[in-house]
């Protein structure tokens, strides 16, 4: 049977966000929070996987006890186990302590054949996760899958499409994979009314930063992290400009000419 991992996070949604101009940190009080699209479209792959050739899928995330509503997103929609990584230590992670803390939680659930997340996160969009954890599982690495055509359990391999610049590879790659997988064929789902009531009856394992064997606490959170970020602040944007319409080409010349003049620029 497959063991398929899903990625996912929770993210605000980054269209309401607004930033604090005294502190520069983003205010995210009272803005609501939504399951990463493009973690869904890894969550929907993973899901295909399942029904085409049977397996579980597991999705897993790290965040505060609100991301939960996040992974009963998932259940809802097909996965069948759920882990949340949540605790104080946990904190201020970047991707490289992120990635540890993932990696070391999944292992106290099982090894997985198949590692699904999407390309990038909508609220820090750095593309690093997916290559991190295949270094971290040991696994082969696909990305920008566009479509996953076979897994073979007895050989070991998966065979997927991938994107590049100037079209469309096949590229077959040994079990554990890892894959960030593009929308193209994978639109998320909705949910059922069926996967509703049953993800909001579901447990959730928790692990804190007690629960994982052979955690190394200076690995994660912001100890574990080899980049901070000091301060966000706002792009400045330049003056607006000006539409110049006088009526006719001459006019419009001269009165361009005029501004020109006027700013000293010639």
């Amino acid at each position: 049977m497959l063991k398929i991992l899903v990625c996912v996070k929770q993210v605000p949604d980054v269209n309401l966000v607004k930033m604090d101009p005294a502190t520069g940190n983003l205010v995210r009080a009272g803005v609501p929070t939504l399951l990463n699209p493009l973690d869904g479209n890894a969550l929907e792959a993973a899901v295909k996987l399942k029904e085409k050739c049977g397996g579980e899928v597991t999705v897993i995330t790290m965040g505060p006890p609100m991301a939960e509503s996040t992974l009963r997103e998932c259940l809802a929609v097909g996965a069948d186990k759920s882990v949340l990584i949540s605790g104080r230590p946990f904190g201020g992670a970047d991707t490289l302590s992120t990635s540890y803390a993932i990696a070391m939680a999944a292992k106290m659930e099982s090894e997985f054949d198949l590692i699904f997340c999407g390309k990038e996160s909508i609220d820090g969009a750095t593309g690093q996760m997916g290559p991190q954890l295949a270094e971290r599982f040991n696994a082969s690495q696909i990305t920008g899958a566009l479509l996953i055509e076979e897994v073979d359990e007895e050989k070991r391999t998966v065979l997927a499409q991938r994107e590049v610049d100037n079209g469309v590879e096949e590229i077959e790659a040994k079990l554990p994979c890892l894959m960030t997988i593009e929308k193209k064929n994978y639109p998320a789902r909705l949910p059922s009314l069926k996967g509703k009531m049953a993800a909001k009856r579901a447990s959730i394992t928790v692990y804190t930063e007690n629960d994982i064997n052979g955690l190394d606490m200076q690995l994660i959170g912001v100890p574990g992290s080899g980049t901070i970020v000091p301060e966000i602040y706002p792009p400045v944007l330049p003056e607006a400009g000006q539409i110049i319409d006088e009526g006719d080409t001459d006019a419009t010349v001269k009165k361009l000419v005029g501004i020109i003049a006027e700013h000293a620029a010639i």
